[in-house]
Formats: structure tokens, C-alpha cells, sequence
């Protein structure tokens, strides 16, 4: 499908506009940012890398029946999606302790909760995405009672989805965030991507980290991080 003109840019990737008003292609991009922009990168191989992670992932979770805005995937860096109404939140899901929460709650990094812990943020770029509740949310009109219940509950089960093929694989789902949309009928469907940038994961045996934070962190070898566990899923998934 051709590409049209540029609608929108994201930290890592641009939105095109196509000849159907209804389908975007999402380009996704060598940019790296972190702490809400003010440190910046440019990664080499980060948009092909995360263009083939993120396929993976959408193709897990469209085989478990979950509604996504991911169409399909048409080259090295660019994917189809379908057009949304984007919601201003953006859902957390901890299964392990780490980053902003450890230091807001002062608890040791790494230490396992005995439940997942489940967050929402405002996406506002002048005010850094506070967090709020869904008493914050409906208040100011982001969301009604009943979609914060969809959205939390397919967050849910994304987790309960990919969380076990990561540990067939060696590895932990720390944590993730992602967005949510409403499409033209109303239906909220996952709008945003589950990939390194997103997500923290470390190697379940030397706690390693794969994720973000070797860029966050100047660990490192970023790309290299989101390579490994790109190919260790792979191999879990390709011997289902």
C-alpha cells in the first residue's frame, strides 16, 4: 500500500497516511530516547529489529484472539495498521519489581510481588506522564468505567499470554506498557507495540538485562540485548 504523507511522529516511529482513510503504515525508526526525551540516540538496526520483534509478538497474540490495530507487516521497518481514536493512557504491567516503581515504593529491585501490579498513566508530554486511577481517568474524560475494565482486562490476559513463552525461553517479562485504541465502532483494541523499547526483560538465571535499560543505563550493546531475545523467542515459539 503506498505511503502518503507524514501525520504523525512518535519517539520511534512516524505514521503515514495511505489512499484508505482507515489504514496507516506505521515506520518504525533508529531513534532511541528515554527519561521522557532528554536523552537521545540514534541505534543502528533498532527499526528493523523491533519491525520483526513486534511482528512476532502481534502474530502470538492474534493467534489468542486478542484486537489489535497491527494489519500486517509489509518491509523491513513498516507494518499496517488500522486507524484508531488513540486513548491518553498508558497501561503498566509489573510482574517483577524494577525501574521507577522500586524507587517509588523503596523495594529492592528484582523482588517478585506475589500478584501483578497493574498501573495507569496519563500520556501528556507536559506533565511526563503522571500516574493516575481510573477515578482520575473517567474524571477528566479519558475513558469510561467499563472500557478501563477492557483495557485492564486485556492487558491481563496479554500478560498471562506471553509471560509463560518468555520463561520457556530463559527469559523474564519484567514489566511492559502499552495503549490502547477505539475504532470507528467502538471497540477498544491494542494500539501500540510490545518490544524492547517497551518492555523490560532480563535472563531468568543471571538477571541480565535484554531491554531498554542497557540504553537507559549505558549498559551497552542495545541492539544486541533485543537481538538475543528476539532469537531465544523465536526458537520457543518455532518449536510449539
Amino acid at each position: 500500500m503506498e505511503k502518503l504523507n507524514l501525520l504523525y511522529k512518535a519517539k520511534a516511529k512516524e505514521f503515514y497516511a495511505t489512499k484508505d482513510p482507515n489504514i496507516l503504515v506505521v515506520h518504525y525508526t533508529d531513534d532511541a530516547t528515554a527519561f521522557n526525551g532528554i536523552k537521545k540516540a540514534t541505534l543502528v538496526d533498532k527499526a528493523v529489529v523491533n519491525n520483526k520483534f513486534t511482528t512476532m509478538i502481534y502474530n502470538i497474540l492474534k493467534s489468542e484472539g486478542i484486537s489489535m490495530a497491527y494489519i500486517d507487516t509489509i518491509n523491513e521497518t513498516e507494518q499496517l495498521y488500522k486507524k484508531v481514536d488513540y486513548i491518553p493512557l498508558e497501561i503498566i504491567c509489573r510482574n517483577v519489581i524494577a525501574g521507577s516503581c522500586s524507587t517509588r515504593l523503596g523495594i529492592e529491585e528484582g523482588t517478585k510481588p506475589t500478584n501483578a501490579i497493574y498501573e495507569l498513566c496519563y500520556k501528556n508530554d507536559e506533565l511526563k506522564d503522571p500516574m493516575i486511577n481510573e477515578h482520575h481517568a473517567v474524571a477528566i474524560g479519558l475513558a469510561t468505567y467499563e472500557e478501563i475494565d477492557i483495557i485492564l482486562n486485556l492487558t491481563k490476559k496479554i500478560n498471562e499470554i506471553l509471560a509463560p513463552k518468555f520463561t520457556k525461553a530463559g527469559l523474564t517479562l519484567v514489566d511492559f506498557k502499552i495503549e490502547f485504541g477505539r475504532t470507528a465502532d467502538g471497540e477498544i483494541i491494542l494500539a501500540d507495540e510490545i518490544s524492547p523499547d517497551t518492555a523490560r526483560v532480563w535472563d531468568s538465571e543471571t538477571k541480565k538485562k535484554l531491554d531498554k535499560d542497557r540504553f537507559r543505563r549505558d549498559l551497552g550493546n542495545v541492539i544486541d540485548g533485543y537481538r538475543e531475545i528476539a532469537s531465544r523467542l523465536s526458537e520457543v515459539i518455532n518449536h510449539e
